[in-house]
């Protein structure tokens, strides 16, 4: 059984900060990748920040330089620090684990940026 638990979210001013955290759950699979996504409304939910084949990890050009996703080595959690935060940024922000045969994801957390 697969479990994510997403943290860390809530209301925020332009320019700060938030750091969200994720406590993985799968005992028994393989993890091929993990990582942060976001969907504000009417919109596709969308990849942020992810560690997958290589040891670095890749990031969407939107948060590049303001958002760093870590990870614990033994894959039980993984995080994102969020800086310089945006209005643009107002999202529900979902943690992501692929495995060998399936996507999971966490229930999400509603991060808002505004004054």
């Amino acid at each position: 059984q697969v479990q994510l638990v997403e943290s860390g979210g809530g209301l925020v001013q332009p320019g700060g900060s938030l750091r969200l955290s994720c406590a993985v759950s799968a005992s028994g699979f393989s993890i091929r990748a993990m990582g942060w996504y976001r969907q504000a409304p009417g919109q596709q939910r969308v990849l942020l920040a992810t560690f997958s084949s290589g040891g670095s990890p890749d990031y969407a050009d939107s948060v590049k330089g303001r958002f760093t996703i870590t990870r614990d080595t033994a894959q039980k959690s993984v995080y994102l620090q969020m800086n310089s935060l945006k209005p643009e940024d107002t999202a529900v922000y979902y943690c992501h684990i692929r495995t060998t045969w399936a996507n999971f994801w966490g229930q999400g957390t509603q991060v808002t940026v505004s004054s």
